[in-house]
């Protein structure tokens, strides 16, 4: 499975699609006053590097495991995009307990439901599993952490895998594939402009020792944080990673991340894609924004849930009156690098993909010198609390909520500070964070049409 931050908002479940990741972006939040006693973290460290986080949640005997590498696709080495998540496609293969193909099984014949996921920054892998049952999948996960078996016959077999999961899920979309391009602009110079699933010439290249040199030079305890959330508490957890997890030694030799910075745009590009697939032509347009724990992260939240969050958003609400849109949206995406922010419309029939870039940016522009209106951002605080307090539901976004995160280096108590960090946000704030990033800044426009324009 990738995760790809994609610039539309994206998830997948073994292949590379749609719609989550930024989703949960904006949903699984740290927990609120009225619920921060059921949410409160706890933490410990083992011995052996591995930190642990644990979000109680007793209302079922059912636990989210989530073990977090800190590596993903933007460590790769030049030539050989795509590593990362082949590899974590071959971590579901043998090892000298567990035969090929059976760690989903096991997970499956005890009720319970596993998966992974590779992003720019991290690869995470999860189970979701009746409580009485985590210490087997736990001794599992630590087993594959380390003894990992991987022979030809199984790697080059799912390197196949891997490549038809490109074909049917880029390569046969547009969208994924303006995304690319978006990217391969957007971050020029930076790893996150090459393809988590990587490219297709250099998939081909891919062998087993590529994969064994990426798991013995990042696959290790002092590399990884456990994230459970659910019934358990760290009372509970500690004395079983410490027996499990605790006894995989460290590697000692692994590699510390080391990437160059974002850098700003040399100039504004515009990008097309064109596709006889394509059914209603759309525009957007991007910017480079914050990284995850930036002073600005919540002014810029909070004003792009004002400037293009929903229906009530100034875009949704000013192009529909105007019969330019039928569809539009602003969000941010934050990235242990910079993230970026986006406003995106689809024109209403008849209305030319040129006239709704220019309808959006009248908007646009018209926010940015006069700021939310009291209504607009008690508003958008409103909504992205009622999100949070919904996402509660949910063990797996929380536990994403706090592994994204901690995996970027962000402490607990920063994480646990965003609720006031997000009600604090003035008016002024939004006003000031916006024009820093959106305003004569260089970007890339984007336009996805049914065939070429004129």
């Amino acid at each position: 499975m990738i995760l790809t931050k994609r610039l539309a908002t994206s998830r997948i479940v073994r292949s590379i699609a749609a719609l989550v990741a930024a989703t949960v972006a904006l949903i699984a939040l740290p927990a609120s006053a009225q619920t921060e006693a059921v949410w409160k973290p706890e933490t410990f460290r083992l011995s052996n590097g591995m930190t642990a986080v644990v979000l109680p949640d007793h209302r079922a005997p059912v636990v989210t495991h989530m073990l977090w590498y800190r590596v993903g696709s933007a460590d790769e080495v030049a030539g050989k995009s795509g590593l990362a998540h082949f590899l974590e496609h071959l971590m579901f293969k043998a090892t000298d307990k567990i035969p090929a193909g059976e760690f989903s099984k096991i997970v499956a014949r005890n009720g319970g439901q596993d998966n992974a996921a590779t992003s720019f920054d991290y690869t995470v892998y999860h189970f979701r599993i009746a409580k009485d049952r985590l210490p087997q999948m736990m001794r599992m996960e630590a087993d594959r952490m380390v003894h990992l078996k991987l022979d030809e016959a199984e790697v080059i077999p799912e390197l196949n895998v891997v490549r038809e999961e490109r074909r049917q899920n880029v390569e046969s979309s547009p969208a994924a594939e303006l995304d690319e391009k978006v990217y391969a602009e957007l971050y020029a110079g930076h790893p996150y402009a090459i393809p988590i699933i990587g490219h297709m010439d250099e998939l081909a290249k891919l062998s087993r020792d590529d994969a064994v040199d990426w798991y013995r030079t990042w696959y290790g305890p002092e590399n990884a944080i456990l994230v459970v959330a659910g019934d358990m508490t760290a009372a509970e957890l500690k004395p079983l990673a410490e027996q499990i997890y605790g006894a995989v030694p460290r590697r000692g030799d692994l590699k510390v991340r080391k990437w160059p910075r974002v850098r700003p745009l040399a100039k504004s590009v515009e990008i097309s894609h064109a596709d006889p697939k394509v059914s209603q032509a759309s525009w957007s347009r991007y910017w480079l924004g914050v990284a995850m724990g930036d002073p600005d992260a919540e002014a810029l939240q909070v004003g792009m849930e004002i400037l293009g969050g929903g229906r009530v958003s100034r875009l949704y609400r000013e192009l529909n009156e105007q019969g330019q849109a039928v569809m539009s949206m602003g969000y941010s995406m934050e990235m242990e690098g910079r993230g970026y922010a986006a406003i995106s419309a689809t024109p209403a029939p008849g209305v030319a993909i040129e006239g709704i870039e220019a309808a959006a940016m009248d908007v646009t522009t018209r926010f940015l010198r006069e700021g939310p209106t009291t209504e607009e951002l008690k508003r958008a605080k409103d909504m992205i609390a009622a999100s949070a307090i919904f996402a509660r539901d949910n063990q797996m976004s929380m536990a994403e909520w706090y592994g994204e995160r901690l995996t970027a280096g962000q402490t607990l108590e920063h994480i646990e500070g965003w609720d006031e960090r997000i009600r604090a946000v003035t008016a002024a704030d939004v006003v000031r964070v916006l024009n820093k990033y959106l305003a004569g800044v260089n970007h890339v426009d984007a336009l996805l049409v049914p065939e070429a324009p004129r």
